[in-house]
């Protein structure tokens, strides 16, 4: 018989919860501001009282959050003072754990990189590969010249599927051998540092709220491109992650009906039919690429995949078409998640992304205009991240500042 989960009673909120969600919502305003904003701007943006925006900017210039930068203002009255973020009031350690490249950056309190550094994943068991990132995060930190004491935590991006409540990692695509590694306390022991550890396209799309500039606001989907396809999810500003911090997981969605069999027993999913060692595995049967040189293993697909568009980027035309029905396949796996969502953008990243843009920016947006249910109501906008290439390992390190700072509803309730 199957058990019925009883709904989890709400719980309160009382004065001291409310105060500090407070001081996340001018933070945030703060942050999303170009230039900073006086106190009175802050009070027409954020609708506290003058009184209360006064309390919180005493209690964020106190911790060195933010900082007072000069003087602005024309005509009568008194000019206005302008706060801003403090870039070095906070710093966050960020890691993408790829099965190809391991990324690491020092993020400082606006998201610009301090330090940034890159290491080849070892060959070996995940102790093998969590000694590395350990004793990189330690050259890093020393390297940034960055006060240890101002370092929040350390976040870490890993391919899914994870138990987010464990930190642990559960037999994600290419990694042989991760079978719930309980990467977040590993790393927390061997770093002396608090540790998140979530989703990389999760991450990604923290990222792109955090440092992304205007692609980062409002209700978007991050399709990020890596050695599997996934996407993350940001509704009203707030980023998605499900139940078990799963939620983007769209690699079971059928593009092409007559497609390769998939491992879940359908055919022509994403994950058999769109994912990089597909593309690869169609050029060398086409001859695009030499055959057999793809191995199963992370590097090797990334190696023979840069091969694949550069071909395409010299114009053969074998790997143009690989390429361009690819952004077909992956436009129609978009489509059923922007028109099950109702979002106004869809924002690409991703290690793979960089060389599919041209091609993907070009055929897209039509292709998922066409398919939007909603698309007589409002556009689909469709565009590059914001953040580059390290958005992994940027995303990552976001986690803590958002985990921090950010404004989420979760704040005002009571612990269970």
């Amino acid at each position: 018989m199957t058990e019925i989960r009883q709904p989890t009673p709400r719980r309160g909120t009382n004065l001291p919860r409310m105060g500090d969600f407070n001081l996340t919502v001018i933070l945030d305003a703060i942050r999303r501001s170009t230039g900073g904003l006086s106190r009175v701007e802050l009070a027409q943006i954020v609708g506290l009282s003058p009184q209360t925006i006064s309390n919180i900017s005493r209690r964020l210039l106190d911790q060195n959050l933010i900082v007072e930068a000069g003087k602005e203002g024309s005509g009568p009255g008194k000019p206005r003072t302008i706060l801003r973020l403090n870039p070095k009031g906070m710093y966050a350690v960020g890691v993408h754990l790829d099965p190809a490249v391991i990324t690491f950056v020092v993020l400082d309190l606006v998201g610009d990189v301090v330090k940034h550094s890159r290491i080849a994943t070892p060959a070996g068991a995940p102790p093998v590969v969590i000694a590395a990132i350990a004793d990189e995060i330690q050259s890093l930190i020393r390297e940034s010249a960055v006060d240890p004491g101002k370092i929040a935590g350390l976040g870490v991006a890993a391919p899914g599927p994870i138990d987010l409540d464990e930190g642990a990692v559960v037999d994600p695509p290419l990694l042989n051998g991760w079978h719930r590694v309980h990467l977040r306390d590993a790393l927390a022991e061997a770093t002396g540092l608090e540790t998140l550890v979530d989703k990389d396209v999760t991450s990604a799309a923290v990222a792109e709220t955090w440092a992304g500039g205007a692609s980062g606001t409002g209700s978007f989907v991050f399709m990020y491109m890596g050695t599997g396809i996934g996407c993350g999810i940001v509704m009203n500003d707030e980023v998605v992650r499900g139940t078990s911090g799963n939620a983007g997981e769209i690699g079971h969605i059928i593009v092409d009906p007559g497609g390769p069999a998939c491992d879940c027993g359908l055919n022509g999913c994403v994950k058999s039919s769109a994912i990089p060692q597909v593309l690869v595995t169609a050029a060398e049967e086409q001859g695009v690429i030499d055959a057999g040189r793809q191995g199963s293993d992370g590097p090797e697909v990334q190696e023979s995949f840069a091969r694949l568009c550069d071909a395409a980027d010299a114009g053969d035309e074998r790997a143009l078409a690989i390429i361009d029905r690819s952004a077909v396949l992956v436009s129609r796996a978009v489509a059923v998640v922007t028109n099950t969502l109702d979002v106004e953008r869809v924002v690409f990243g991703g290690p793979f992304w960089g060389r599919l843009a041209s091609r993907y920016l070009d055929l897209v947006p039509p292709l998922l205009a066409a398919n939007s249910a909603a698309n007589s109501i409002h556009g689909i906008e469709v565009v590059g991240t914001g953040v580059g290439e390290d958005v992994g390992a940027i995303g990552a390190a976001c986690l803590v500042l958002e985990h921090t700072l950010a404004p989420r509803a979760q704040r005002l309730l009571l612990e269970g």
